[in-house]
């Protein structure tokens, strides 16, 4: 058919009648493709071969133009099975590799045999959406040159074909999804993902979004939870001789926000170089910078709440629910922080009700508390009000709690309430200072009745986390919110077996999920918004206030009523008070001795407090 197609073209076109050229290669098309069930298989042999050449020259990309078009006018006489060797020719088809006239040639094409007979329909589409990849032998600077083309050709075929087969738009999404590039098992570059995400991207904000919206944005987010949870913590780890997941990133000089390919400043123990090598890592942090940007022009187009709906129940079925989530979980907190009255707010009050529901999980809802006091802790963009609005709830709920047990102190069977009064602690460690400073707040602070869920029978102050209880007790004592002469029952407060049972290597009870981000591209849009620990001025920190103060702190005055037994357990723990006092300094949160002897530390050696909160990157946070 080839051959015979140009040179009789050739002659037509000299009559100058384009037309009656168009028909005459419809009509040698048709008659090729019939001729197949009579067994006359010479020109559809040669049409095989005029699409599958084995050079590209000028004379083949001609007759490839020609040949397509042609049977553009001819779909009506493919048969799937007859002419299967054509399909197949055609749909592995990359428009990456062909200029324009071919590629607008191949796209007619598909969009004639789409809409020519619905059992086309489902690979025609697959045929548009593999375009969402590159061809690994197209070199960088090809790729980077004919993206937009393509990519616009393939979404403009897209909305063709929706518009003639309305029911295309729900066929294409389990065709996008089941394509998502198998980056597990071969060597997926962060360009093709970042690309295929794009275009997840661009159809849940263009014509079909109203039908793919939801899917593709839940897509969006499994994505990225897939690439974090294969981030192990093995990848993150960099000296367990020092005390594993070490991390003072908040410490990085602010002033130098916009270098932060500096690793230099980074501490030694735990930095975002660490992960520099992690390829699950790098593409993570591309994909997620991505998700931001689109995030961002949903703001402006004034859409953000439309889509925050879809994007919260995705991370209410996804991330609330993943068992070693780290990085992912800042797409919703950016999200939050682009919308703090409306998206702000509504992410808080989900995991509020998602913890105070009694019939949820219990895991479910020691994961949302944990979420909870995490966010609110770090979101810089959040009033100190609705802060205040969401603790008093956390109190209330936790004082009924309180009275309604007739019980001892159990790990197992109260970890729900353990897992409420450890968020309202670790809460408090970064928010004290602020209520303390509003006059309408610091009254109404310390009218709440920490005391009462604090000091009973269920002993929480001897099952949450030692190091989280340490810094609060320092906090509350100094702001004076413990009135009473009434000595906490409390000698033991560093880690013991009944903190250990409650937390463990293998749990989520002690789970601070929004702890600093280590992936370098998406901390510089979450750190304008985000509060480090080096920001935050305990109530401790007075001017008037002196060292002799502070070691007050842990002696049972008639002020504050601390039990002298804290300090009793240092000594007995062989502690420096002068070297624990300048840990505090920095909010140490995971002690180190219940942990040595399991990756190679010292167990002789003196505990000593790690330089940051980063409960979710340590394995006793989980």
């Amino acid at each position: 058919m080839g051959v015979e197609l140009r040179d009789d073209e050739a002659a037509f076109r000299t009559m100058g009648d384009h037309d009656l050229i168009d028909s005459y290669l419809v009509y040698r098309a048709r008659d090729t493709l019939c001729s197949v069930s009579s067994g006359d298989t010479e020109d559809y042999r040669q049409l095989l071969s005029a699409m599958n050449p084995e050079e590209l020259g000028a004379n083949e990309v001609a007759m490839l133009v020609t040949n397509l078009k042609a049977l553009a006018g001819a779909v009506a006489y493919i048969d799937n099975v007859l002419h299967n060797e054509l399909l197949s020719a055609i749909f592995k088809m990359s428009l990456w590799n062909y200029k324009p006239d071919v590629m607008d040639a191949l796209i007619e094409f598909i969009e004639s045999l789409a809409t020519s007979s619905g059992k086309y329909v489902d690979d025609c589409l697959a045929m548009l959406t593999c375009q969402f990849f590159p061809p690994g032998s197209l070199p960088l600077p090809k790729i980077l040159a004919r993206k937009d083309g393509v990519l616009s050709r393939v979404h403009s075929s897209l909305k063709y074909i929706a518009d003639l087969v309305p029911l295309s738009p729900v066929r294409l999404v389990p065709i996008v999804l089941d394509g998502k590039p198998q980056y597990r098992f071969n060597n997926t570059s962060t360009l093709s993902l970042v690309i295929y995400v794009e275009n997840m991207l661009k159809l849940e904000s263009g014509v079909l979004g109203e039908v793919v919206r939801i899917p593709m944005l839940a897509g969006v987010v499994d994505l990225l939870l897939d690439l974090d949870v294969e981030i192990g913590w093995e990848d993150i780890k960099n000296d367990s001789s020092k005390g594993i997941f070490e991390m003072e990133l908040e410490d990085v000089d602010e002033s130098r926000d916009d270098d932060l390919n500096d690793d230099s400043e980074l501490p030694r123990q735990l930095s975002r170089k660490t992960l520099g090598g992690n390829s699950f890592a790098e593409k993570l942090d591309s994909l997620m910078v991505l998700t931001f940007e689109h995030l961002e022009s949903c703001q402006v187009a004034d859409r953000l709440i439309e889509i925050f709906d879809t994007l919260l129940e995705s991370f209410k079925k996804t991330v609330l629910t993943a068992y070693k989530s780290k990085f992912a979980q800042f797409v919703i907190f950016y999200a939050c922080s682009l919308d703090p009255k409306n998206c702000g707010v509504t992410f808080a009050l989900m995991l509020e009700h998602t913890f105070f529901f009694s019939t949820n999980p219990p895991l479910l809802r020691m994961s949302a508390v944990a979420y909870l006091a995490s966010y609110l802790s770090r979101a810089k963009f959040l009033s100190v009000f609705v802060v205040a609005g969401t603790l008093e709830r956390l109190v209330d709920w936790c004082v009924k709690y309180v009275k309604m047990q007739d019980d001892e102190i159990n790990p197992e069977a109260h970890r729900i309430f353990y897992s409420g009064c450890q968020a309202i602690m670790y809460l408090l460690c970064f928010r004290m200072r602020s209520m303390m400073d509003d006059p309408q707040l610091k009254p109404w602070l310390v009218r709440l009745p920490l005391e009462s869920i604090l000091n009973n029978k269920l002993s929480p102050l001897k099952v949450c986390l030692p190091s989280i209880v340490l810094e609060f007790l320092r906090q509350a004592k100094a702001a004076r919110l413990f009135m009473t002469s009434e000595k906490f029952n409390f000698d033991d407060y560093l880690e013991s077996e009944l903190s250990r049972e409650f937390g463990g290597m293998e749990r989520l009870d002690m789970f601070f999920p929004f702890d600093p981000c280590l992936l370098k591209k998406s901390d510089s849009y979450i750190r304008p918004n985000f509060i480090f620990w080096s920001m935050v001025q305990p109530t401790y920190d007075d001017e008037d206030s002196s060292d002799e103060d502070v070691g007050d702190a842990f002696a049972g005055d008639n002020d504050g009523g601390m039990d002298y037994g804290i300090m009793q357990s240092l000594e007995e723990q062989h502690f420096d008070f002068a070297e624990v006092g300048s840990a505090l300094n920095k909010m140490s949160i995971t002690p180190k001795d219940s942990l040595l002897s399991r990756f190679g530390g010292a167990i002789n050696q003196p505990m000593r407090m790690p330089s940051r909160i980063r409960p979710s990157t340590s394995p006793e946070s989980l």
